[in-house]
Formats: C-alpha cells, sequence, structure tokens
C-alpha cells in the first residue's frame, strides 16, 4: 500500500475542472496507475483537501501512482515537492488496539429506504449534522474503532466534529450525479486492528470513486 500527496494549484486555469467535478478529478487520479483494480491489500482511494490557496489530494492506493501528468495538469509540475508517494505498509503494520489517533475522513453520509415495488432500496444522502454524526457513530464498530470520549459515564464528551459541508452535483454518462458530502474531524481509539487497516486501505461508506471514503490518521502522543 502506498500513500501519496500531490497539490494542484486553484489559480491555474487547467485545475478548474479538476476542482470543480469529482467525476474529472476521479478520472486523473486513475490515470496514475496503469492498473486502478482494488486487490484484496485495498483499493485506489482519493481525498481533496482545500487549505488557503492549495489544494492537497491525498491517495491511497495498493499500487504505487505515477503522479506526474497529474501535476502538470494543475500544479506546479517543476517543484518536486509537490507529488510524494510513501509506503504506507509501515504505518498500517504498526497499528494495535488501544492506539489513539487524530483522524480526518471525507465521506458520503447516507441511508437506504425501501421503496414500494422496487428491489433495493432508494439512497438518500443525511442532511444534518446530527444525521452525518450518528451515520459515522454506527459504523465505528465494524470499522474498528471507537470515537475518543472524555468525561465519566454520565457526562461524556465525544472528540468528533464535522468540520465541512457540502453538496457536489456533476453529470456522469448523461445522468447528474448529487452527493452530500461531510468532513469529520477527531481522535479515535482503535479497537479491532486488522478491521480498522481494512477500513484505511478499503474505504469507508459510499461513493469511493468521488473522493469519499479515505481516512487519514496521526498518532495522538
Amino acid at each position: 500500500m502506498y500513500l501519496s500527496r500531490v497539490q494542484l494549484n486553484p489559480a491555474r486555469r487547467a485545475a478548474q475542472p479538476l476542482l470543480a467535478s469529482p467525476h474529472a478529478l476521479h478520472a486523473a487520479v486513475m490515470a496514475a496507475f496503469p492498473d486502478a483494480s482494488p486487490t484484496p491489500e485495498g483499493r485506489v482511494l482519493w481525498r481533496m483537501d482545500l487549505a488557503d490557496h492549495l489544494a492537497n489530494v491525498f491517495i491511497v492506493s495498493p499500487r504505487m501512482p505515477d503522479l506526474t501528468s497529474l501535476a502538470e495538469q494543475g500544479g506546479w509540475p517543476l517543484l518536486p515537492e509537490t507529488k510524494i508517494t510513501r509506503p504506507y505498509a509501515p504505518l498500517l503494520s504498526r497499528i494495535e488496539s488501544g492506539h489513539r489517533y487524530a483522524f480526518r475522513l471525507t465521506a458520503n453520509p447516507t441511508r437506504s429506504r425501501a421503496e414500494t415495488g422496487a428491489d433495493r432500496g432508494k439512497v438518500y444522502g443525511h442532511v444534518t449534522v446530527a444525521q452525518q454524526e450518528e451515520w459515522l457513530l454506527s459504523r465505528q464498530e465494524r470499522a474498528g474503532f471507537r470515537i475518543w470520549s472524555s468525561g465519566d459515564e454520565t457526562a461524556q464528551t465525544r472528540d468528533m466534529v464535522v468540520s465541512g459541508r457540502r453538496t457536489v452535483s456533476f453529470s456522469r454518462r448523461e445522468t447528474r450525479v448529487t452527493l452530500r458530502i461531510a468532513t469529520f474531524e477527531g481522535t479515535l481509539v482503535v479497537t479491532d486492528p486488522e478491521l480498522f487497516v481494512h477500513a484505511l486501505s478499503h474505504g469507508i461508506g459510499r461513493a469511493k470513486g468521488y473522493g469519499c471514503g479515505l481516512m487519514t490518521i496521526a498518532p495522538v502522543r
């Protein structure tokens, strides 16, 4: 597994389509791999973080990417520090139960509701902050972690916030796709290392091809 970061330049005209459409950025990320298909170790996940005049695209992948084209298209291609790839396996191999990490996750919190006469339920995006927080809390056990809480049993405070929320809409194969996206930040504790590593390398939730599902972590000391 590999963890990469490439910086895009929002001031460049060529970067605008990538910043405006998850569908376009998804295609550009996938083009960094001769073979972007999932493996038992993981799949290609990506997330775009906007900060000041930078757009950082983080990528987790089972194979090493070649980010040259993405940097040339929308970044600073002459600056080598704007595209970095590091082995991810060393970090994943050190994860143990009880370890505490600061985390950042951009996800597509959804629910499925049964429709009369339909074989499958219709998927709806969660709208409120409370719904989105509950969505993540409902998935923490199966993803091998729990949100860190402080205080006693009668007055616990979870270390988790929804730091960003947006709705994106784009065209895909003559259909309109609309996604409600939330970014979560906080502190978690690992409860099951195997499940947690799987979540980090395979993603959490839906819309993984459109910049959702990638959780990044940093040790809390």
